[in-house]
């Protein structure tokens, strides 16, 4: 039988994180499984070449990054709290190639993520963090778009 022991949920903390939240709590329980939860700080080195001097670019992710390191461990309390083996991550990098290598790394057996639905200018500047995991991903991905009313 399948089992999921192993359950990645990538957030970033918004409303569609908590939208999602009902997806990763039911599959959890049908399989007793462990949730890593993981929050993927931007690395904005690459801007260091527009007229930002790169101290101000520094000192914003690393208040991103501290300001994730609060927060997720709250965000796995209001919506994981009858969960006993919780475990929380923040990285800094692209999102879906730091969601891929912590994959590998912490043998996750299911990723559960969410959508944003990006179209047009939006999707090429910033891509698909869903689309990149699921086509690189070692394990299933599991993508829910937190737009669409529930069937």
């Amino acid at each position: 039988m399948i089992a999921f022991k192993k359950i990645l949920f990538p957030v970033d903390l918004s409303e569609s994180s908590e939208k999602i939240v009902p997806y990763v709590q039911v599959v959890a329980k049908k399989f007793e499984s462990q949730i890593y939860l993981l929050f993927s700080v931007r690395a904005f080195e690459y801007f260091a070449t527009i007229d930002v001097p790169f101290l101000s670019i520094s000192k914003f992710e690393k208040e991103i990054f501290e300001g994730a390191q609060k927060r997720l461990p709250e965000f796995a309390k209001k919506y994981f709290n009858e969960f006993p083996d919780i475990h929380t991550a923040v990285l800094t990098g692209d999102a879906a190639e730091q969601i891929v290598r912590y994959i590998s790394e912490q043998q996750i057996d299911l990723v559960i993520m969410g959508t944003h639905g990006r179209k047009g200018i939006d999707r090429i500047v910033f891509g698909s963090v869903a689309e990149r995991v699921v086509k690189n991903s070692p394990v299933p991905v599991m993508v829910v778009n937190p737009y669409k009313p529930k069937i």
